[in-house]
C-alpha cells in the first residue's frame, strides 16, 4: 500500500486537463469543421469571439443553461452561432442545427479528446491499490469523478475507456450545480456510501486553482492541483492558501511522488 494513500477512502478527480484534454484546440476544431459546412473565418477572430462568447454564455446561462430554461444543445448551439457570426462568418439558418449536432457528437470522441500524460498509469496504479485493499481485507479507496460538465460525460469517458477505473461520477449539469459550490463536493460524499467519511479523509485531483484545489481544501477534503504553471506563480496568483508542496507539473509528476511516498498530507 502506499503510504501517503493510506487514509484517502476517497478519491476524486476532474476530467478536463486533468484526466482527459482537447486533441486539438477547440477553436482549430471549430474552424475545420465550420470549412466542411462551407463556413470560413479567420482563426484568430474565431479564438477572440469563441473566448468572449463562452464568458458571457456562462455568465448568462450558467451551467450549460441547466437553470435557464435551455437544453444543454441549445446553450452549445448558441456559442457555435455567436461565435461564427460575431467572426463574420455566420451559419446559415438550415445548417445550424445540423452543424451543432456534429460538434456535440464529435465531442464524445477520441477524435477529440486523449488521455492527459500519465492519466492511465496513474488510474491503474489506483486500481492496484483497491484490489491490495481487498486482498488484506481493508476497504478499498472509493474513485470518483466530480466535473464540471454536460450530460456527455459519462460517454466520454466511456468512449476513452476511463469510465470503467470510477465508481462514481458527477457531472454539474445533472447535479444541477458547479463547482466551486461545496454541493457538488458533498454529493461526491454521498455517492461514495462510506460510512462516517471525514473531509480529511477525502483527496480531490484537479488544474482549476479555485474550482478544485481552492474548493476541495475549503471543505476540510485534501487536495493536488495539476497545473502548468509553477507553485510560485499560482500563489502570487490566487493566494497563499495554495500550498506549493501539493502542485504538481504533471499526473506524471504527481504519480511519481505518489508511489515514492514523496507527498505528506
Amino acid at each position: 500500500m502506499i503510504s501517503s494513500l493510506a487514509r484517502m477512502r476517497l478519491i476524486t478527480f476532474d476530467v478536463t486537463n486533468t484526466l482527459l484534454v482537447y486533441r486539438s484546440s477547440r477553436v482549430k476544431q471549430y474552424g475545420e469543421l465550420g470549412a466542411l459546412f462551407g463556413v470560413l473565418c479567420d482563426d484568430n477572430d474565431l479564438a477572440r469571439n469563441f473566448k468572449s462568447n463562452w464568458q458571457r454564455l456562462n455568465k448568462t446561462y450558467p451551467n450549460f443553461g441547466r437553470k435557464s430554461n435551455i437544453e444543454y444543445q441549445q446553450w452549445w448551439r448558441l456559442l457555435v452561432q455567436d461565435t461564427f457570426a460575431d467572426s463574420g462568418a455566420k451559419i446559415p439558418a438550415e445548417k445550424l442545427e445540423d452543424f451543432t449536432e456534429h460538434l456535440v457528437e464529435l465531442y464524445k470522441t477520441s477524435m477529440c479528446w486523449q488521455h492527459c500524460n500519465h492519466s492511465i498509469e496513474l488510474l491503474k496504479e489506483l486500481r492496484k491499490q483497491q484490489q491490495l485493499a481487498v486482498a488484506e481485507s481493508r476497504k478499498p479507496p472509493v474513485l470518483g469523478v466530480i466535473a464540471n460538465f454536460d450530460p456527455r460525460l459519462d460517454t466520454v469517458l466511456t468512449n476513452m475507456k476511463i469510465k470503467e477505473y470510477f465508481d462514481f461520477t458527477l457531472n454539474s449539469y445533472d447535479c444541477e450545480v458547479e463547482k466551486p459550490n461545496r454541493e457538488i463536493f458533498e454529493m461526491a460524499i454521498e455517492r461514495s456510501k462510506l460510512n462516517e467519511l471525514k473531509p480529511d479523509e477525502c483527496l480531490h485531483i484537479g488544474d482549476g486553482p479555485t474550482t478544485d484545489y481552492l474548493a476541495a481544501k475549503a471543505l476540510g477534503w485534501h487536495s493536488a492541483l495539476i497545473h502548468e504553471r509553477n507553485a510560485d506563480y499560482l500563489i502570487k496568483k490566487y493566494g497563499d492558501n495554495i500550498d506549493k508542496n501539493f502542485v504538481f507539473a504533471s499526473l506524471y509528476d504527481f504519480h511519481k511522488k505518489l508511489i515514492h511516498n514523496m507527498i505528506s498530507w
